[in-house]
């Protein structure tokens, strides 16, 4: 067999076996088909296996169409279909409360700027390594960054979510979970989120330690165990691996460049890069204490010089015999963040051809995605589904 018919055949059987699962987990509990596995062995209605796959994630919400981290994105993202909503990139405040911001600097997606009274918060700091200038939520109290409301972080991009910049005020955690119940009562179905803990490291060197904050507020609320509706994620190992011993929730590392270390990697002396990890030895190190991985999309598919897509990688199978999930970032239908070949002119706020890269990503096996754009995403896995 060639080379080009043995990927098509490896291609229809990763869609037929997505397929069965997708029907078995969107169905099967509905239909008293509680014992009944799917093709790969994973069962309906047992916590984050029973999701929907491949999975729809709201990447911050729906924020391709409102302001990141507000209520407005989150309840859109389930009103577009996402099986999940990325709510809550989480980051303490002066006084302890944890807030829903992509980062702690929040002069890009706050009007804070504005406030004539914080004008002398404004400062440089070194995060990760790197120097930032701005405001940072930990100078804030949580009253104080209650006054402040929610602007689009890329204008640039997104014009049309300047219409809704000033609407809507920081979340916090906690009511992030209030939320979370109330959109379950109203649409008479679980709510699924998927909080991160941001540079752990330089919040607890602080005395601002994320991991306990977070895991108080999900016992507070019920929500810590195995099958809760919340899976957690972070950047840095050592955070998941603190989590592990604080919480029962499904527990995702989040992995950038294959040529780049963990931030707290960096801070202890290990050695270790990306690469080490998506290594099959990697890859069994993570599941001693985590489920998932969320690689970022170049590590699933990486591009050429031009920005083309190339040939698939070997991490989602490597991944898949670890026992590992797979939920890669990010998708988006703007063409600067498409791969060059599914692009469609040069406007930076012009969609391209998502569809086309949604369903190549989709055909590697991956489990679920991060999305932007939930409506999109939905649209292209039923595509791809049907085959």
């Amino acid at each position: 067999m060639g080379a080009q018919e043995s990927n098509g055949q490896e291609r229809g059987t990763a869609r037929r076996t997505l397929l069965s699962a997708a029907m078995l987990g969107a169905g099967g509990a509905a239909l008293g088909l509680p014992g009944t596995a799917s093709a790969d062995g994973r069962h309906p209605g047992r916590g984050y296996r029973s999701l929907p796959r491949p999975t729809v994630i709201g990447h911050r919400g729906a924020s391709g169409y409102r302001p990141e981290h507000t209520f407005g994105s989150y309840e859109l993202a389930l009103d577009l279909g996402a099986d999940v909503v990325e709510a809550g990139d989480l980051v303490p405040t002066k006084d302890g409360h944890l807030v829903c911001r992509h980062e702690p600097e929040i002069g890009g997606t706050t009007d804070v700027a504005a406030h004539p009274e914080f004008a002398g918060r404004r400062t440089t700091k070194t995060l990760d390594g790197v120097p930032t200038t701005g405001w940072f939520t930990e100078d804030f109290t949580l009253a104080e960054l209650k006054t402040l409301r929610a602007v689009e972080r890329i204008p640039a991009n997104r014009p049309h979510n300047t219409l809704y910049d000033g609407r809507w005020e920081i979340p916090t955690f906690e009511e992030v979970l209030r939320w979370q119940d109330e959109q379950t009562r109203r649409r008479g179905k679980q709510v699924w989120i998927y909080p991160e803990t941001k540079h752990p490291t330089y919040f607890r060197a602080l005395g601002l330690g994320l991991e306990e904050r977070v895991a108080k507020l999900l016992r507070k609320h019920g929500k810590d165990g195995k099958d809760s509706p919340v899976i957690l994620q972070s950047f840095e190992p050592s955070s998941i691996q603190r989590l592990d011993k604080l919480v029962g929730n499904p527990l995702v590392v989040l992995l950038s460049a294959a040529n780049t270390r963990p931030w707290d990697f960096v801070a202890a002396g290990d050695p270790r890069t990306v690469a080490d990890l998506v290594a099959p030895a990697g890859l069994e190190w993570i599941a001693s204490y985590a489920q998932g991985i969320g690689p970022t999309l170049d590590l699933v598919i990486p591009k050429d010089a031009a920005g083309n897509l190339t040939t698939p990688t070997t991490l989602v199978a490597d991944a898949h015999r670890a026992g590992l999930i797979l939920h890669p970032y990010t998708m988006r239908n703007e063409n600067p963040f498409l791969p060059a070949n599914f692009r469609k002119g040069t406007a930076a706020d012009g969609y391209g051809d998502p569809f086309g890269a949604f369903r190549t990503y989709f055909e590697t096996g991956i489990d679920g995605v991060f999305s932007d754009n939930a409506d999109t995403a939905v649209l292209a896995r039923a595509d791809f589904l049907r085959g």
